[in-house]
């Protein structure tokens, strides 16, 4: 009786393990260096190229491909296999497809919409046919099937380098494989480069293969650094970055980086928008059709948002911009997974190939001789034909007669007797002479090249330029340089265009572009007019001051255009009831202004304190009754006058210092007005304006103006808190003053 073998749970359980790792690295997940591919996309080009599915053969169902894989060779689902042959029919997931499918195979935006096996057809695609013209020829090992009824490659005779053509991606236990697909042509050149010079470096490698070929054409915008280092370690990551282009004022996407979905990227894009996390996108649309696998439309909000700075934007917050991991891990010649850099795995490809042109070279030879030799047999038979044909008719055995009497091998005596009599009366000497004069020089040829390390190399780089001429292409992926994207506030990803912002009686609100606006003569709506304008930029925020002293601030980027007649400020904030306002001024946040009623105070204030998010506005003017004044900008307090004229004609400069700088208040008194004539409105601070030193004023009276010296302006420069000086007869009931700057 048999003894029963125990081991201890751990070890067994260590053992397990450590099987089914190998089992999941060499046979499920990594692709071999030799072909480029993993045992299950092999199995299935077998399959096809065995049910006679050539690249000009019909289309068959799926199905049947499936079924044969699963049946005979890949015991697992059928749906793992079937995604596997989805995968590498698909110009958008595979580089150089292996498969041509009819049908829905899946698209960009979702490549796992594909339909069921039962409703596609497939072939193979003319490029899977240098996986496989050269099975038959002696350049593969076979191995038994999972059930031993067949037998199956242990690898297929790649003329091209497919482990970078196509790359492959996988997860093993304990390890990863993410190879990035190449262009066929720089790899060629670049093989055969190192095929002329193995002593060749990663740079000069380089020179041929600057970076992956991705089958999308986004563009890779990873430094030459970059590449350099992940060429050389075999590990690293390719940054990915969508195109766009403008058209008509609207930003077209169109190429996404590699494994990147539309849906994906609308999604995101929306997220953001409804979080407002950017408010400067009116519209977002996806295009995309057969012709154009990738069309995103973003519509900017304005024409002056700046479309380069909203895209950077978008590629920092999206997918727009992505990483591809780079893990060059495949299985070598010698049985074992290891990580490849760029020249390692050039040099092993070559080895393989070099190999497998001896392995085709040394076949072909084999059946040469094999031949030269039944000719020679055949060239006996021929000579002596009567004698033979007697021996054949006459003998018991004629096989051991033949050789025995001829001095022929089995082979050669085999051959004769296989051959029919009216075959042996038709054989000619010319035909056979000229068959193994043929067959003879070929076998030299043959041998000089075995025996040639040059000749050997010259037929390899020979067939990688025909396979170049049939299957070359132009890059998918141009590599350019490009900055960092940058995710911006709003303020950042709006332009800085000078803007005018207009503001009416009624209080309607618009900006015009540029600063040379005459905002008077812009149209009103009936029974409104102008009231207040002010220069600034696209980024800046206007501020708007109410008859109660509040002050409410809007972005300028979203205020509607001048061609129009403007939109109510009231539908933008939370006025009180009652609310009319009095002015407004923007500008830059450290600028100043002045603030002030009519009833004759104020201060200077800068326009960042003014500023709110609040819709409800903030505290600013203490009017007391008052009404405030339009804000007036004001460069320089040392090198200015502050110039204040009343209702009853008077008018005083003051030195702009001896206002205070004030976030919000009262201010100081800058004119002295009755308060009695103030409340029952007799008298009251018309207009406030800040005055350069030197500059001249013009003050205008119905159709007639005056001018205003800065000599003779010295006239009515007082101390703060005065009445003033009258102005001239005839100009006391002024409509309009302006400042007049040498």
């Amino acid at each position: 009786m048999s003894k029963e073998e125990s081991l201890p749970i751990g070890g067994y359980a260590e053992k397990a393990y450590l099987e089914y790792s190998m089992y999941v690295i060499l046979d499920r997940a990594l692709p071999f260096v030799g072909d480029g591919l993993k045992p299950v996309q092999r199995r299935i080009v077998y399959a096809m190229s065995e049910l006679g599915l050539k690249s000009t053969a019909k289309f068959k169902k799926s199905a049947r491909t499936v079924g044969d894989v699963i049946g005979k060779f890949h015991p697992h689902g059928d749906g793992a296999a079937y995604e596997a042959m989805v995968l590498m029919a698909q110009s958008f997931s595979t580089r150089y497809p292996l498969i041509e499918g009819q049908g829905n195979f899946g698209s960009l935006d979702d490549p796992k919409s594909f339909a069921a096996m039962r409703y596609t057809e497939c072939r193979l695609s003319a490029y899977a046919q240098t996986l496989l013209t050269e099975i038959s020829q002696g350049t593969v090992d076979w191995m038994p099937n999972f059930d031993g009824t067949l037998i199956e490659p242990k690898f297929l005779s790649s003329r091209l380098p497919n482990v970078l053509l196509n790359g492959a991606s996988g997860i093993a236990v304990g390890m990863a494989t993410d190879i990035p697909p190449h262009n066929l042509t720089d790899v060629v050149k670049a093989t055969i480069a190192l095929i002329d010079n193995p002593k060749m470096t990663i740079p000069d490698l380089m020179e041929y293969i600057p970076s992956p070929d991705f089958p999308t054409s986004a563009e890779i915008i990873s430094s030459s650094e970059d590449m350099l280092e992940m060429y050389s370690t075999g590990r690293g990551s390719v940054k990915l970055r969508a195109t766009y282009e403008i058209e008509n004022g609207e930003i077209v996407i169109n190429a996404l980086p590699y494994q990147v979905s539309t849906s994906k990227i609308l999604e995101q894009i929306a997220a953001q928008i409804d979080s407002k996390k950017i408010n400067m996108i009116e519209d977002l649309r996806d295009e995309s059709d057969e012709e154009n696998p990738s069309r995103i439309i973003v519509v900017p909000r304005s024409n002056r948002i700046d479309k380069d700075a909203l895209m950077s934007h978008l590629f920092a917050t999206t997918d727009l911009e992505k990483n591809v991991r780079v893990n060059i891990n495949a299985i070598g010649l010698n049985g074992k997974p290891q990580v490849f850099d760029l020249k390692k795995i050039r040099k092993e490809w070559v080895k393989f190939r070099t190999d497998t042109v001896k392995r085709r070279l040394q076949h072909r030879l084999d059946w040469v001789n094999d031949r030269l030799h039944i000719l020679d047999g055949l060239l006996i038979a021929y000579l002596n034909l009567d004698e033979v044909i007697k021996i054949i008719r006459t003998h018991d055995e004629p096989k051991k007669e033949l050789m025995k009497k001829f001095k022929l091998s089995e082979i050669q005596a085999n051959a004769i007797l296989d051959i029919r009599l009216r075959q042996l009366a038709k054989l000619e000497e010319e035909s056979i002479l000229s068959e193994k004069n043929e067959l003879s020089s070929e076998a030299k040829e043959i041998e000089k090249t075995l025996s040639s390390a040059s000749r050997l190399k010259t037929l390899i780089k020979k067939e990688l330029k025909e396979d170049l001429e049939e299957f070359g292409s132009k890059r998918n992926s141009s590599m350019i340089e490009a900055t960092d994207a940058k995710a911006f506030d709003e303020k950042e990803l709006i332009s800085n265009d000078p803007m005018t912002v207009v503001l009416s009686q009624r209080g309607w609100i618009r900006a015009a572009k540029g600063h040379d606006v005459d905002p008077e003569s812009l149209q009103y709506r009936e029974g409104d007019g102008y009231l207040s304008s002010s220069r600034a930029r696209n980024s800046q925020n206007a501020v708007i001051i109410d008859n109660f002293g509040k002050a409410y601030s809007l972005q300028i980027h979203k205020l509607p255009s001048a061609r129009g007649q403007g939109d109510p400020v009231s539908g933008s904030i939370n006025a009180q009831s009652g609310a009319t306002f009095s002015g407004v001024i923007a500008g830059n946040d450290e600028e100043l202004c002045i603030l002030a009623s009519d009833s004759g105070y104020g201060f200077i204030a800068k326009i960042i304190d003014l500023q709110t998010k609040n819709k409800s506005g903030k505290a600013a003017l203490n009017t007391k009754g008052a009404i405030p004044l339009a804000p007036e900008k004001i460069s320089s307090i040392e090198e200015s006058f502050i110039v204040a004229i009343t209702q009853e004609g008077k008018m005083l400069l003051i030195e702009a210092t001896d206002l205070p700088i004030l976030s919000k208040g009262k201010g100081n008194k800058i004119i002295s007005i009755d308060k009695g004539q103030h409340a029952a409105k007799e008298n009251k601070l018309l207009y406030l304006l800040a005055l350069p030193k030197e500059s001249s004023l013009k003050i205008y009276s119905g159709k007639q103006h005056y001018v205003i010296k800065s000599k003779d302006l010295n006239n009515f420069v007082g101390s703060r808190g005065r009445k003033g000086n009258f102005l001239p007869k005839g100009f006391r009931r002024i409509d309009n003053a302006e400042v007049l700057v040498p």
